[in-house]
């Protein structure tokens, strides 16, 4: 399948596409993991994208859009794939759907996680990540320290949790502002194509993956459908065509074989003796019933 994760900062898309991975065998895509490895391994891509941050300057959509082709070109990708942290905005979303078309790689569902802002405000001040394998936890659930406690899949020894710099509440109220002004909308853009898919994304890791899992079979289902039920129509044959009259199918049929078709004869009938006369044409009966009553004695 081919995924896109939608949500707030803090709703859980990245705790959910590690474990949508792990149970569907696809890889996540997230654009930020595909700037740091362009970055450190020095590629094209890479060195442009180290100079618009070295400048202050944000990375541009062209940019990102090239370094998410390179990796759907690689084979993990032919099973599907999640999109982690993009579409940001309308744009993106537009340009994608074009990416997306000419690889003959349309997206299957987009799922929205949604959480209330209360909630959120909580999840990121207690967000971690580990700084040498990625991974993200959060310190404010029961079970963080069980999930801490298994050894980082990159260094082998335990995770060094860090907290990013807009993990805090200073940055919350500024990251929800610019996410209902610019990624909002992309909720109204992939409902329209039929693709939008919205689940409650609160309470304990484990019941949001299952409505995760729940709505994406359910949007596989309906696929498995629309496609049985467009491959049952049979096509009409070549070259037959349904006439609109009877007579222009006799017509065409005589035309075809080169003969003429022979003038209709028409006969006159002679009527019997004991049959009543015919009345003319626009002549009724009604004078001559009133007569009749008029000459009863």
């Amino acid at each position: 399948m081919r995924i896109v994760l939608l949500g707030a900062p803090g709703s859980g898309k990245g705790t959910q596409s590690q474990r949508l991975m792990q149970q569907e065998h696809i890889p996540q895509i997230s654009t930020g993991d595909l700037l740091r490895a362009a970055v450190a391994g020095g590629t094209e891509l890479g060195r442009k994208a180290r100079e618009a941050m070295d400048g202050g300057r944000l990375v541009a959509d062209e940019l990102v859009l090239g370094l998410i082709r390179e990796r759907l070109a690689e084979p993990d990708t032919r099973r599907g794939f999640i999109l982690d942290g993009f579409p940001r905005n309308l744009a993106q979303a537009q340009a994608l759907d074009r990416l997306l078309a000419t690889l003959r790689q349309p997206l299957d569902a987009v799922v929205q996680l949604e959480v209330d802002y209360g909630e959120l405000v909580r999840r990121i001040s207690g967000r971690r990540t580990c700084a040498d394998c990625g991974r993200v936890f959060n310190v404010s659930t029961a079970s963080a320290e069980v999930s801490q406690s298994a050894p980082c899949a990159q260094s082998g020894a335990p995770h060094r949790l860090i907290q990013r710099p807009d993990d805090n509440e200073a940055t919350v109220t500024e990251r929800l502002r610019v996410y209902e002004e610019q990624t909002r909308p992309l909720i109204e853009f992939y409902r329209a194509r039929g693709l939008l898919r919205v689940i409650d994304a609160e309470g304990r890791v484990e019941e949001v993956t299952q409505r995760l899992e729940q709505a994406l079979h359910a949007s596989a289902g309906r696929r498995a459908a629309r496609t049985a039920a467009a491959s049952s129509r049979k096509p009409r044959s070549p070259g037959r065509s349904t006439p609109s009259r009877k007579g222009a199918s006799r017509r065409t049929t005589s035309s075809a074989s080169g003969s003429k078709r022979k003038p209709s004869v028409r006969t006159t009938r002679t009527p019997d003796k004991n049959e009543p006369a015919r009345r003319a044409p626009g002549k009724t009966r009604t004078g001559s019933r009133r007569s009749a009553r008029r000459e009863r004695p």
